[in-house]
């Protein structure tokens, strides 16, 4: 197994130091540049303006370095200080002037300046990759990933579930894992969060809560690699992958960087989210994934007397399935349980109820089309 590469720790450290100045981390500010590796060492550029006083120069360095440790890392640190002399005692707030990019000349976890090719990788140890996915934000993706992970882990099976969704990381939350990965001291490589028997990593367990991430489409595309590739997810039968909405960079990255042996389609019955929906469709055919079928979200919601109000439309999931020749996988009521369950980091596959068993007939459609051999089933 390849060793981190040191650079990789540098962003999650970084983003949780203060800039004086801007007000925001000193990673976002702009401030840490051109990481390098030297032997097992890091050196890296920390660029100062005239605004920051002696203090903060020293303090900056010092906490970065505090933070690496905390990650795991045990090489030497070198901050090679650029910039502006300081001016003694300044304590200035002055935000990046018009024009000024501060994700300019960044770099994001393992990344190349220039994104590079990407190189398809088995991952160790995993026996099946699921890509979860929607055409469109809001209709459900998030909590479909958790609980089927969930799900499947109920069935005996080892899950894992990765947050690919980087400018919105909702894993943390939605299963009550919000507390920091370790990485491996053997392996260097980054060990993910457990929570309800499933194994989790995202974006949200190494950034602020409050933290923007303001990344172009490479920055994105090296994050998702190194989730995929320099984590240890050995030992999983299945790997559900939580992907951001739409066709762009972090679809794409998996696609190339990782065989999938399936993906999943989430919609709503609304016409403009199955219209979405159907271009998700096209894409992993086009990109030759295998499509393990349709997952229609919000298909109703159920009054008092049990009769059934279609707030969305009625079976438009089933009508894009029988199109395109796939699985309508299942059809998830509208309730507020399944809402409050997310929010509380519960996931409603936990639960023996309607949304339970609901989430468990999911796991069971996809473990037919996947079948793992020696599993255990519940």
């Amino acid at each position: 197994m390849s060793e981190i590469d040191p650079t990789s720790l540098l962003q999650p450290a970084a983003t949780q130091v203060r800039d004086p100045v801007s007000g925001r981390s000193v990673w976002l500010a702009g401030m840490v540049k051109n990481p390098r590796p030297k032997g097992s060492d890091l050196i890296y550029d920390l660029h100062f303006s005239d605004a920051h006083d002696l203090e903060a120069r020293q303090r900056i360095p010092r906490a970065i370095e505090g933070h690496l440790r905390q990650l795991g890392f045990e090489g030497k640190v070198y901050a090679m200080p650029a910039g502006a002399p300081p001016r003694m005692g300044s304590r200035g707030g002055r935000e990046p002037g018009p024009g000024k990019d501060p994700v300019k000349g960044m770099s994001g976890p393992g990344m190349q300046p220039h994104g590079g090719p990407i190189q398809k990788q088995p991952l160790e140890g995993v026996k099946h990759v699921i890509a979860v996915a929607s055409g469109k934000g809001g209709v459900g993706k998030s909590t479909v990933s958790t609980n089927l992970a969930v799900a499947l882990a109920r069935r005996g099976h080892t899950a894992g579930l990765l947050d690919a969704d980087i400018y919105g990381p909702s894993v943390p939350t939605m299963m009550g894992a919000e507390r920091r990965p370790m990485v491996d001291p053997a392996t260097r490589k980054i060990l993910p969060v457990e929570a309800h028997g499933v194994r989790c990593l995202s974006m949200g367990h190494l950034v602020d809560p409050e933290e923007a991430m303001i990344w172009r489409g490479p920055m994105v595309m090296s994050a998702v690699r190194q989730f995929l590739q320099d984590a240890i997810w050995a030992g999983t039968d299945y790997l559900v992958i939580d992907l951001p909405p739409g066709t762009g960079d972090a679809q794409l990255t998996l696609i190339q960087a990782v065989e999938l042996s399936g993906a999943i389609i989430v919609t709503t019955p609304q016409p403009v989210a199955l219209a979405d929906a159907v271009r998700g469709i096209t894409m992993f055919r086009k990109l030759e994934v295998p499509l393990l079928g349709v997952v229609e979200n919000m298909a109703w919601y159920e009054l008092p007397d049990g009769t059934r109000d279609h707030v969305f439309g009625r079976d438009g999931g089933k009508e894009v399935a029988v199109r395109y020749e796939t699985e309508l996988l299942s059809q998830i009521p509208l309730q507020s349980a399944l809402r409050e369950a997310g929010d509380l980091g519960v996931p409603a596959a936990l639960s023996d109820g309607a949304l339970g068993q609901a989430f468990a007939e999911l796991a069971r459609r996809v473990v037919e089309q996947l079948p793992v051999d020696a599993a255990v089933s519940r």
